[in-house]
């Protein structure tokens, strides 16, 4: 899809999994270098982003940021990550909002009532739900 000349309006899943951070980054209200870098370094990484360049990571940035400026928008959006994950990616999903709360080491309320959300939209039992954000949050402990 050329993202330059069309807005997208449904995610491959490998958007949807980037969506998924970016929407866990802004939630409360701006993206902190630690995200931002977070973000990066996840979607050079991971397999599940394999393929996935920056121009297109750019892209599902700037839809994030144009629908969550709607009424509608963090709705819309988790829609359409819904509609774009099978069930097996859907808890990668989560993991990945997960790591985009944990990686400045500060967890707002307003990150802790998405990921609420974002849990029950994806339809993720709370006991995997916990087990991911407790290894989240191990992963960036300090010394």
């Amino acid at each position: 899809m050329d993202h330059a000349s069309k807005p997208i309006t449904k995610f491959t899943p490998q958007e949807a999994l980037a969506c998924s951070m970016v929407l866990m980054a802004v939630c409360d209200g701006a993206m902190t270098d630690a995200e931002l870098n977070m973000l990066s370094r996840l979607a050079t990484e991971l397999p599940c982003f394999k393929g996935l360049g920056g121009s297109e990571i750019e892209a599902v940035t700037e839809v994030c940021l144009r629908q969550l400026a709607r009424a509608d928008g963090l709705d819309t959006l988790t829609g359409m990550i819904c509609d774009a994950l099978p069930p097996r990616l859907r808890e990668t999903a989560y993991l990945l909002a997960c790591e985009a709360a944990a990686a400045d080491g500060d967890v707002s309320q307003d990150e802790l009532r998405f990921l609420q959300d974002f849990r029950i939209a994806l339809d993720i039992d709370r006991l995997i739900a916990g087990a991911i954000e407790r290894a989240s949050r191990a992963r960036y402990q300090v010394i």
